[in-house]
């Protein structure tokens, strides 16, 4: 009973999709033909895949050994792998697409918008390397590089989906307009992103800080490791990490350690009353002048002065010391 359910379910499902398929054709469906057909077009494109794929592997082989074994894994070698690569998923795509009847139209488009984006992604390859040769070769501030190079992104990538779209017979005035509402919609629905990435902008223009210098900001205690169009990145000395919204950055003070180079810190210890201060001047003088992060230069040198008398930290009495990293 189980198997006469089951054949004439499968019975059934063949007639509704024989019908259907009918239907869409309007003529009659041999099931024979169809298979066939459909099987011819899969090893049709096996056969596209194989080809692709062989003639990627030989020019990733001749293109190693014409680099040689010490190029292989440079960047120049990645690049131009990731660069095959593409033109074969490409190639491959286009000809089975062809090969399952697409419209000629729609493939001359999608290859024109596929070599289009090779072409800008190359661009964006050796523009981007020239511009940072060129910022480094000028000594241009490590902030500074990072806003160019990210505002050179943004570019690309805008003028790339504007001109891939345009294949595909999309007006370039309509996408233009239509960025330019939805930029707006945006700005008005993340005003407080917004706002940060002006301040980010105002922050890499005005620098009150650069990478590497130790700062305070709200509070924090750090080093500068990174400032984004949005956020600038603080590493503390206990190693950790701090993410602060630009915005709130940009309307808080800044205490920058690092603008006039070495700083003095001062460093109070505490004595009880019954020491002496000139026999803890002596003992701490000789580790100061040891120490190899303590300046020794003119107007510099370490120096262990009695601030004050009064509890500290418990005791009785207290000393300063000062020195310079």
């Amino acid at each position: 009973m189980a198997e006469s359910f089951g054949a004439e379910l499968a019975e059934q499902l063949r007639q509704n999709v024989g019908d259907a398929l009918q239907a869409v054709s309007g003529a009659d469906l041999e099931w024979g033909t169809l298979l066939a057909q459909i099987l011819g077009q899969l090893f049709v494109s096996i056969i596209y895949l194989g080809a692709f794929s062989g003639g990627y592997l030989i020019l990733i082989s001749t293109v190693r050994l014409v680099l040689g074994k010490h190029r292989v894994e440079t960047a120049l070698f990645i690049q131009v792998r990731s660069c095959l690569r593409y033109l074969a998923v490409l190639g491959a795509l286009l000809f089975i697409l062809a090969q399952f009847g697409a419209n000629p139209r729609v493939l001359k488009a999608m290859a024109r918008a596929g070599f289009m984006a090779l072409g800008f992604y190359m661009t964006w390859l050796i523009a981007g390397r020239l511009i940072r040769e060129g910022m480094t070769r000028y000594k241009i501030d490590v902030s500074i590089r990072q806003l160019v190079e990210n505002l050179f992104s943004v570019i690309i990538t805008a003028l790339a989906v504007v001109t891939l779209l345009a294949q595909f017979g999309f007006d370039e005035v309509s996408i233009v307009a239509g960025l330019g509402i939805v930029g707006i919609a945006v700005g008005f629905a993340a005003q407080s992103t917004l706002s940060n990435f002006i301040a980010g902008i105002t922050l890499l223009i005005e620098r009150p800080f650069r990478i590497g210098d130790w700062v305070t900001i709200n509070g924090q205690d750090g080093k500068v490791i990174k400032i984004a169009l949005r956020t600038t990145w603080l590493r503390t000395r206990d190693n950790i990490f701090t993410m602060i919204p630009n915005d709130s950055v940009a309307s808080s003070d800044i205490v920058n350690y690092s603008a006039e180079g070495v700083t003095r810190l001062n460093i109070p210890v505490g004595i009880a009353y019954k020491e002496s201060a000139k026999a803890a001047r002596e003992v701490l003088m000789p580790v100061l002048l040891a120490h190899p992060d303590v300046l020794q230069g003119t107007g510099m040198q370490p120096r262990v002065l009695l601030r004050s008398l009064g509890g500290f930290f418990g005791e009785p009495g207290s000393t300063g010391m000062d020195h310079a990293r």
